[in-house]
């Protein structure tokens, strides 16, 4: 009887006929299926494939030509695009916390800074200092700075992540600061949140009114440039501005209450 490993042959050459064939057979059956073709012309044979092992199971896969091209794609990540800004500091801009998170500049363009990183912005410029910005705008026109240059001291601060042994605030105590406030004036323009939603307003004096999005939305027809509005609410007032977390808004003779279970 043949052995198992001459069936397995001949089971991987597509000849098996019956238990009957002989293994001299099933060999030169394989042999003459994997022999390769003759060469057109005069071009040389290419070298006979190995013979796989007695025992072994031969890959189905057959092999590529040996001078096939190979097909392949590169991917290459896009660099970032790093513009740059320069100008004059008309006024910084705070949160409703009371950090400085930005600046205006003479031209009017709206710098962003983030606000883990107030105190160092505060000590490298001061109001009317002319500095150059590294950055780029999102889809508002405002400018996300990465990197800022004074100018008048050639001293530099770049956008860096807040240590990560840094204590937070939790999220009861954080507005344990706050004052209550009462503000109105003239929209100089519109502030957005990350996706760039309409959040609230920046008035001409510097004042910035912050809302949720959700809640702006039910005041586009004052969210605009030159729009005389009113806000209550609770935030902070120091040197650098004057911020407030709205809890009413509207015009200043019909001003809406936001929430409904705060005091009027």
């Amino acid at each position: 009887m043949p052995s198992k490993s001459i069936f397995r042959t001949a089971n991987l050459c597509g000849l098996a006929r019956a238990a009957a064939v002989s293994s001299v057979v099933a060999a030169t059956a394989c042999a003459a299926q994997t022999a390769p073709a003759p060469p057109p012309g005069n071009l040389p044979a290419p070298p006979p494939a190995a013979a796989a092992p007695v025992g072994s199971t031969p890959s189905m896969t057959p092999p590529a030509p040996p001078h096939a091209p190979v097909s392949f794609m590169v991917q290459r990540q896009s660099p970032v695009s790093i513009g740059s800004i320069s100008g004059k500091i008309s006024r910084f801009v705070t949160n409703p916390e009371g950090d400085v998170d930005g600046f205006i500049l003479a031209d009017g363009t709206l710098v962003r800074f983030p606000p883990h990183m107030s105190s160092q912005l505060v000590a490298l410029v001061r109001r009317d200092d002319f500095v150059r910005i590294a950055g780029s705008r999102d889809g508002t026109g405002n400018f996300n700075a990465q990197q800022i240059t004074n100018d008048r001291t050639g001293q530099q601060l770049s956008d860096q992540p807040p240590p990560a042994d840094v204590s937070r605030v939790p999220p009861a105590l954080r507005g344990a600061g706050l004052v209550k406030l009462s503000v109105n004036g003239t929209v100089m323009r519109v502030t957005t949140a990350p996706r760039g939603e309409p959040d609230g307003v920046i008035l001409k004096d510097g004042t910035t009114i912050k809302m949720p999005p959700p809640v702006a939305q039910q005041f586009t027809n004052l969210l605009r440039p030159d729009a005389v509005v009113a806000a209550r609410g609770y935030g902070t007032r120091n040197q650098y501005g004057e911020a407030l977390q709205a809890t009413a808004f509207g015009t200043p003779d019909n001003i809406t209450q936001l929430y409904n279970d705060l005091p009027n």
